[in-house]
């Protein structure tokens, strides 16, 4: 979902932004409008998250599927290999675009219910980076304690649960994220990343793909996506309206412990996931003696109803529910709805 009032804004701005006599989607991407489109994003995004001034904000293209390429392209060229946490079907595609460039070392039982106990012994203290996938959209699992790393950066995608609550950005190397969660439309993804981790690539890795390349040209070496910028600073001067992550948090705390209490209490569904990893973002279920025919049924009847998307994941079946920040808790309180009376009627 994005937020009505950031679509309202949006479709008051379409056909003349500013007085410029075009859409956004018409401006060139150097001119002055949209620089001050792109200027205006970062500041308000390194406001929201606190970003260090010691770390670059860029706008980039091709999803989080090319970061999984350019983390290793640029980061590991020190000793050659990295760590990951094997959490779920994302990080597990990281994992393989990694293995084209260097070894990688999976750390952690790979499992699809729990995030895996760690420890800083555990991490290859001469790998060149760790990675871990904050949220796992699939799974419905979640990172609520960062591992210890030591003095091994740590990189993050961040696709799914980017602005639903506060970071320490400084405990990160890296944070990538696909803005299509929870952020904005498709087309943008977000890098922050630590100066000293911009002038590693070698000479062989192509300029585009070359973090030091966006940084000198300020995310404007190609034509960015600029209608999905625009997009995500009206979503980022919502979230500071709104009070910011705090206050983000709070509500995404309501909604997730709204929907997860149901599922507990509940006699026909249950929630698979370990509690004190659970996403606040996605919320996987399924019915408790694995009747495929119900949970068809609930899909089925649920999308009458107006829910919508709530059929879990080809790999892992069942249901899911993406709450993510624009989803409202009205929202939420017409699932939990649902779902009792869905309940009461197939006892």
């Amino acid at each position: 979902m994005l937020p009505e009032s950031v679509l309202k804004k949006a479709q008051e701005e379409m056909l003349d932004y500013k007085g410029s006599g075009m859409s956004v989607m018409e401006l060139s991407h150097r001119s002055k409008w949209f620089n001050d489109i792109i200027e205006a994003a970062e500041a308000n995004l390194r406001q929201l998250m606190a970003i260090p001034e010691n770390y670059h904000v860029l706008f980039l293209q091709g999803g989080a599927s090319q970061q999984f390429a350019m983390v290793p392209m640029n980061l590991m060229v020190n000793n050659k290999k990295a760590d990951y946490v094997s959490t779920g079907s994302w990080s597990k595609k990281a994992m393989t675009e990694a293995e084209k460039f260097g070894q990688v070392r999976v750390v952690g039982e790979a499992t699809n219910d729990q995030i895996p106990e760690l420890t800083k012994e555990m991490f290859d203290q001469d790998a060149d980076y760790i990675h871990i996938t904050t949220n796992n959209t699939i799974e419905g699992t979640a990172f609520n304690e960062l591992p210890e790393t030591g003095d091994v950066p740590l990189v993050a995608d961040m696709s799914s649960n980017i602005l639903a609550t506060p970071i320490d950005v400084s405990n990160f190397g890296v944070i990538y994220a696909g803005a299509q969660k929870n952020i904005g439309p498709a087309g943008l993804t977000i890098v922050i990343i630590r100066d000293d981790l911009v002038n590693q690539a070698p000479d062989s890795v192509p300029t585009l793909f070359n973090y030091q390349t966006h940084v000198k040209s300020k995310s404007l070496f190609n034509t960015p996506p600029t209608y999905a910028i625009y997009i995500a600073n009206l979503v980022f001067e919502r979230l500071i309206e709104l009070g910011g992550l705090e206050e983000m948090e709070q509500v995404n705390r309501k909604k997730a412990e709204m929907l997860y209490q149901t599922l507990d209490q509940s006699e026909l569904f249950k929630a698979p996931i370990r509690k004190e990893d659970r996403s606040l973002m996605n919320v996987p279920f399924v019915t408790v003696n694995g009747d495929k025919d119900l949970e068809a049924k609930f899909i089925s009847e649920a999308k009458e109803a107006g829910l919508e998307t709530l059929k879990g994941h080809r790999s892992v079946g069942g249901m899911r529910a993406s709450i993510y920040n624009a989803m409202p808790v009205a929202g939420v309180e017409a699932l939990v709805d649902f779902i009792k009376k869905f309940e009461q009627e197939n006892k």
